[in-house]
């Protein structure tokens, strides 16, 4: 192993690096370097948020949106139930997406007049933002982010299949005004308020399950989908939805679950805010359990619950994940990579310098190997680079001998 990395792992454009190479169904750890030492590790900060949603909420759990009737007949009410995947068109960028259409058109029958008022029930949630400046307020414009609400169209993107699109700072606002759209009553106030209690429920719609939010997060790295799956683990633990209790709650469900978290920091569930601080021996440990063989020593209670976060790990080179596009292209050091990497990105390019990639491959002796990778200080083109020819060459190599 050491000899198959030697040259990849020279290359400048690395900076400051921390990884591990293992092997899940025996634990035995191939390769390593600076493995306890806490570094930044961009969105590879999802393995954790995830890993706690599966182990910690019913796989097949759905989140529940609902309209309900409002104190005046001209007043209804949408409440957020945790959903942010919900479709304002017929098309999604989330797979099993419910449409706002079919909650109009649920409600529509029980309208005896005109609707006036649509009132915003997002007490699910705390706190919509973090304090301090965990994230840059940029961010939402740029496409990062947006205040975490209990309720979303297409996460709060204003072109719901881009990706990248900038948010809407108020995406739970934007879905009321939408919904009061649907309904025929455009010009409608949007305010926020609470559902009285016992209202009658005039529609309600349905997320994709935990399992397929879990996946898509992973899939997409979606920022505003990780930070309510680690919501949704706090209130599973009966704590405030605060971002501080969201980040204990997945570090408390973790550390239960038999993960060492010791000296690690954790701000968010996303990986977007620079005080976040892993290391790569916990992002290995976690992969490696999800990805321990059946019947292997290494396989557990655990594992079957684990097993989606592999699912939802793009593949090197594939569209429609965070490894496509120009990944595993340059030259034939990488693209022997292409196909058989599998694995979350992380990426980080202003204030500190970071690329991540942490996944599994299926080396020439068709051995499962996991990685983590996390690399500090490095130009995103050439620090993306770099890790896609280490991770092939773990593809390379025939290390059984």
């Amino acid at each position: 192993m050491a000899r198959a990395l030697q040259q990849p792992l020279a290359n400048p454009d690395l900076a400051k690096l921390a990884g591990v190479v293992l092997d899940p169904a025996t634990g035995e750890v191939l390769w390593e370097q600076s493995p306890t030492e806490q570094i930044v590790p961009a969105s590879t900060n999802k393995i954790l948020t995830v890993a706690a949603a599966l182990l910690a909420l019913d796989p097949q759990a759905r989140f529940t949106t609902r309209v309900v009737a409002g104190p005046d007949p001209e007043t209804i009410v949408l409440v957020g139930g945790g959903d942010p995947t919900i479709a304002s068109g017929k098309d999604s960028l989330y797979p099993g997406a419910a449409r706002l259409t079919d909650l109009a058109a649920q409600v529509k029958p029980h309208l005896t007049g005109p609707v006036k008022r649509v009132l915003v029930d997002n007490s699910r949630y705390a706190e919509p933002w973090p304090a301090g400046d965990t994230w840059d307020p940029r961010d939402v414009a740029g496409g990062s982010i947006t205040p975490i609400t209990p309720v979303m169209l297409d996460g709060g993107r204003r072109m719901p299949l881009n990706k990248d699109a900038p948010r809407y700072q108020d995406a739970a606002g934007q879905t009321a005004t939408e919904l009061a759209e649907a309904l025929g009553a455009t010009g409608a106030s949007v305010v926020a308020g609470s559902a009285p209690s016992g209202a009658k429920v005039l529609g309600e719609v349905r997320s994709p399950t935990v399992q397929q939010l879990v996946e898509t997060a992973l899939m997409i790295s979606d920022n505003v989908l990780a930070e309510t799956l680690a919501k949704e683990v706090a209130k599973a633990r009966g704590k405030e939805t605060t971002f501080a209790n969201a980040t204990a709650a997945v570090r408390e469900t973790l550390t239960e679950n038999g993960f060492d978290l010791t000296g690690t920091t954790t701000v968010d569930g996303s990986g977007l805010g620079l005080a976040n601080r892993l290391n790569a021996r916990v992002l290995s440990e976690i992969l490696a359990v999800a990805a321990a063989p059946d019947g292997s020593p290494k396989a557990d209670a655990r594992t079957a619950k684990l097993r989606p976060l592999l699912r939802g790990l793009p593949v090197a080179g594939a569209p429609g994940g965070t490894l496509g596009g120009g990944r595993y292209r340059a030259g034939e050091a990488a693209a022997q990579g292409r196909g058989w990497v599998r694995a979350k990105t992380g990426t980080l390019s202003e204030g500190k310098q970071v690329n991540s990639l942490s996944g599994v491959v299926l080396d020439r002796d068709n051995r499962l190997l996991v990685f983590a990778l996390v690399s500090n200080g490095s130009q995103m083109e050439q620090g993306r680079a770099a890790l896609d020819v280490i991770t092939s060459a773990l593809r390379g190599c025939g290390c059984q001998g």
